[in-house]
């Protein structure tokens, strides 16, 4: 029997990313990481408990902990695309610790009231929230691309299980140790990814020339997320389960004390009923993503969690609310961690980490939002009422976005495409010079024009998530069948980072529409820069 179980660990870790050392180690690192974020969370909201009977006291600590994410998500993962990686991991980690070992002394020196403590939980966050984006797009530099999904979705499950053991964790530690003493034990974890990080090799940036500034990369990466249709229905899925999912983190803490009249051990008992479920849930997600549709995963999952939160509503004893905090573990990482994988399969590496943030906005917000309104509402109707109210507003969410689907990325969609010649031009632009007009010709036989019409407007998306401001076609008036597609990007050097970004999927509509063009007729491309006519030297002769 043992030595049939040694033989399938032999075989699962010899087609496993964790072969690999350095991901390896990394993978280990970003468990710590998540590990001590959620069990100082955790920590914090009891905390907070303890210091006041207000429900939406305890609730404002979710807030301070997912309001930095709503505030600097963009601007985080922005930097992580930019700027090299390696060193935001570490730079993060040492105030991750810091911030930590901070609350976790002014609790053992009886110094805490809720303000501090909100505070604190809030700059906690904001390290974190730098952090994370860096964190989960540096998974695809550290395998090769063929085991990305495996990689991305072990990623997705490390992250979310230890974020679902962390409670379980500090929950207990709270209850043998004290809370201040959690909250040290808490920051130990985070020196893992920071020796992770010192192997992690610099990576080269993803595309070459001039590098993007912060707040048109802010401006890139909103735009990318709004012109793809795959990461619009990630966000829009993220959204609409965390501000309905909310309401069982918020209310936990009020949960196990009112309802069931538990006391820290109890609330220790639950969370680690979450973590237990997390962890059995994070296990199938990885064979599910193989077996099963990316949207019948999380409409399963939502499911799930509605049935967990009515069994946890109507639970006055705690053996059954237990059950429904495992159930709700199980879930919740199915969920999620199956929408990770998504997104990073779908964003290119040039945006991948402000992908990861949109996505991390999105859920933030969800929880932070969330998080208000059921802290408020529960003040006014009670637990239960409360509970009722937010599965009913996640069964809502599955029946009118039913035809919203979500699906993994594939290769093609992150794979560069293939290099395109250099532009041969006596007097090159510099890189700010812009906006910058490019116009394409084509000339097409009455028969095709019909489908060409049809096919061009597959290329508008590529065009625009890519770089383009506008992006239009007109057809001339002097010579029947000449089209010209016409887009407008800010700069030069955005331009230059447009002929870059292409990928491998974003190529095949220009391909298509390539065999339109009549035969022996070139198709001809013109760019053009604009004259701010203020600043010429003008007389008024």
């Amino acid at each position: 029997m043992l030595g049939n179980l040694v033989e399938v660990q032999k075989r699962w870790m010899s087609s496993s990313p964790l072969r690999h050392r350095i991901f390896r180690f990394f993978y280990f690192g970003s468990i710590g990481s998540a590990l001590g974020y959620t069990m100082q969370g955790t920590v914090a909201a009891w905390l907070m408990a303890t210091l006041t009977p207000s429900p939406l006291m305890v609730a404002l600590v979710q807030t301070a902990t997912t309001l930095p994410t709503l505030i600097f998500g963009l601007v985080s993962g922005t930097l992580a695309d930019i700027v090299e990686r390696r060193k935001i991991l570490l730079v993060t980690q040492g105030l991750l610790i810091a911030g930590t070992i901070t609350l976790g002394v002014f609790e053992l020196a009886d110094w805490v009231n809720p303000m501090i403590l909100l505070v604190l939980t809030f700059l906690v966050g904001i390290a974190f929230t730098f952090y994370l984006p860096a964190q989960q797009a540096s998974i695809n530099d550290l395998v090769p691309p063929a085991e990305l999904h495996s990689a991305v979705a072990l990623g997705a499950v490390a992250f979310n299980g230890a974020r679902a053991g962390g409670p379980a964790l500090a929950g207990a530690l709270a209850a043998w140790l004290g809370s201040g003493s959690a909250l040290l034990a808490s920051a130990l974890c985070f020196i893992a990814m920071l020796h992770a990080a010192r192997k992690v090799k610099p990576a080269q940036p993803a595309l070459p020339g001039v590098p993007e500034r912060l707040v048109s990369g802010v401006i890139s990466g909103m735009r990318f997320v709004r012109h793809t249709p795959g990461m619009r229905t990630i966000v829009f899925r993220n959204f609409g389960f965390a501000v309905c999912a909310s309401a069982f983190w918020a209310l936990l803490p009020v949960i196990a004390r009112d309802q069931l009249k538990l006391g820290a051990g109890g609330f220790g008992l639950l969370s680690a009923g979450f973590g237990i479920g997390a962890i059995v849930g994070a296990f199938s997600v990885p064979t599910q993503l193989r077996k099963t549709s990316l949207h019948r995963i999380v409409v399963n999952g939502s499911v799930l969690w509605a049935l967990a939160i009515v069994l946890l509503a109507v639970s006055g004893w705690i053996g059954f609310a237990v059950m429904a905090t495992f159930t709700a573990g199980m879930a919740w990482v199915s969920v999620f961690a199956s929408l990770s994988a998504g997104t990073q399969t779908t964003a290119p590496a040039w945006v991948r980490a402000r992908a990861v943030a949109a996505n991390l906005v999105s859920v933030q917000a969800s929880l932070g939002l969330g998080s208000i309104i059921w802290g408020a509402l529960a003040t006014v109707i009670g637990l239960q009422m409360t509970l009722a109210s937010s599965v009913t507003a996640m069964l809502l969410v599955l029946v009118f976005s039913h035809r919203v689907r979500v699906t993994l990325g594939s290769e093609a969609d992150v794979k560069p495409g293939f290099q395109l010649p250099e532009l041969a031009m006596e007097n090159q632009p510099m890189a700010d010079d812009g906006p910058i007009l490019i116009q394409v010709q084509y000339q097409v036989a009455a028969e095709n024009r019909e489908a060409f019409l049809k096919a061009i407007r597959s290329v508008e998306p590529t065009r625009r998530r890519n770089g383009a401001l506008s992006w239009r076609v007109f057809a001339d008036l002097e010579k029947e069948g000449r089209f010209v597609e016409r887009y407008i990007v800010a700069s030069w050097a955005e331009y230059m980072r447009l002929r870059s970004r292409a990928t491998v999927g974003d190529r095949l509509p220009h391909v298509a529409l390539e065999q339109y063009q009549e035969p022996g007729v070139e198709i001809r491309v013109s760019r053009l820069v604009g004259i701010d006519l203020k600043e010429l030297p003008f007389t008024d002769n």
